[in-house]
């Protein structure tokens, strides 16, 4: 089938890091025999593409100068800064679901699939009635926090775009609640970002004397990264233990600021962005990987928690809050232990379990690595994709 995705951004060149679990899952699709092609957004006066081999159909939206509303950080942080990005929003809307019109009236496609539908079902419809194809939307938590949280008057639009879309995938139980309190209809759970089957087992590293935890994730709010180096001081009077905070954000001056504070100078390690070399070396050696996910003052949390499916990966145990789609995967004394959120206290007593009873941290291990390989692996998500495809297909 002949499927175009449409989406905020796309790696501007082979080197670009940004979306790899979009890379991956459109990589995957075209190996399973789809013609995927994507739909997206200029950056700085860029031009159509082939990246990797997948045609890339760039719309411009503003001149070369200041075409900088996606791509380089979330299109909604660059919306609060001032005039110039609001206005930049009206015209990216306008000039995005004319060119997804005329891309579809020269181009026949047998799927839309659109990502992210605040605000890209507008185009996803525009491509739709071009080429009378129908349409997948796919939610991945945020957009509808905004909604429920934030923008409100965006509610009716979302309901319009559940009402008629083809199907609808969300990545976890949660979303697909939140899904449901804006239109109650069927839907699909697709994990996309699963990074589940694809680390070696070379990477891992012998026990260190003092024991390793590890966080990856954007240094925001909603990680709740406060409750964990709280945690971290409770544990450093009881145990050798070193925390590696792996990524960057607004948060983090405050964090390094509250290290300090709580004289953890030396049991915490800040290592911002790393290469994925470097990363898989993280995951390798850890002893346990900690995700303290909040609901945040805005009401956002973690729509499904990525990075467990990562750690998971490797067999390592996991520690996590229970909120938003992180039950999906850290199943309390199975997959997992959770905690309740913004709790140091638990936090501290579950990592310590952890870490002082070996048989418990093989089994969480091995039983963690199971269930995404079950559930979340690329194999899996393609094949639900592909029969999700095929049956919209056949309905058409």
């Amino acid at each position: 089938m002949k499927i175009l995705y449409i989406t905020t951004a796309y790696p501007r060149n082979e080197s670009d890091v940004i979306t790899p679990w979009l890379v991956e899952t459109i990589t995957r699709l075209r190996g399973a025999g789809h013609d995927v092609r994507v739909f997206t957004s200029s950056y700085r006066g860029l031009g159509n593409q082939t990246i990797d081999g997948v045609p890339v159909y760039r719309f411009r939206y503003f001149p070369r100068r200041w075409e900088d509303l996606t791509h380089d950080e979330m299109a909604m942080d660059r919306i609060k800064r001032g005039i110039r990005y609001k206005f930049l929003l009206v015209s990216y809307l306008l000039c995005g679901t004319v060119a997804a019109w005329r891309l579809c009236r020269r181009e026949q496609f047998d799927i839309i699939h659109v990502h992210w539908p605040l605000p890209h079902s507008l185009f996803g419809q525009a491509a739709a009635s071009a080429c009378r194809a129908p349409t997948v939307i796919s939610f991945h938590g945020a957009e509808l926090m905004v909604v429920n949280n934030v923008v409100r008057l965006a509610k009716p639009f979302l309901r319009w775009a559940i009402r008629t879309a083809g199907a609808v995938t969300a990545n976890s139980t949660h979303t697909v609640q939140a899904i449901r309190r804006i239109y109650d209809r069927s839907v699909a759970i697709v994990p996309f970002g699963t990074a589940a089957g694809t680390f070696s087992e070379s990477a891992r590293q012998e026990p260190n004397a003092t024991r390793q935890l590890l966080f990856v994730g954007r240094l925001v709010e909603r990680k709740g990264i406060p409750y964990l180096i709280e945690a971290v001081g409770i544990l450093a009077g009881q145990m050798p233990v070193h925390l590696n905070i792996v990524g960057s954000g607004p948060e983090e001056p405050g964090l390094m600021e509250l290290a300090r504070a709580r004289g953890l100078e030396q049991s915490i390690t800040f290592h911002g962005r790393i290469s994925p070399d470097d990363l898989a070396r993280h995951y390798g050696r850890c002893d346990a990987f900690v995700l303290p996910a909040i609901v945040d003052s805005r009401g956002d949390t973690e729509g499904l928690g990525v990075v467990l499916i990562e750690a998971m990966s490797y067999r390592r145990p996991v520690i996590a809050s229970g909120v938003g789609g992180i039950v999906d995967l850290v199943i309390d004394e199975q997959t997992g232990l959770q905690v309740p959120q913004k709790d140091s206290q638990a936090l501290a007593r579950a990592i310590a379990r952890v870490l002082t009873d070996p048989d418990l941290a093989q089994r969480l291990g091995h039983a963690g690595f199971d269930h995404v390989q079950q559930n979340y692996s690329w194999p899996a998500i393609i094949r639900r994709l592909d029969g999700l495809y095929r049956d919209l297909s056949a309905a058409a």
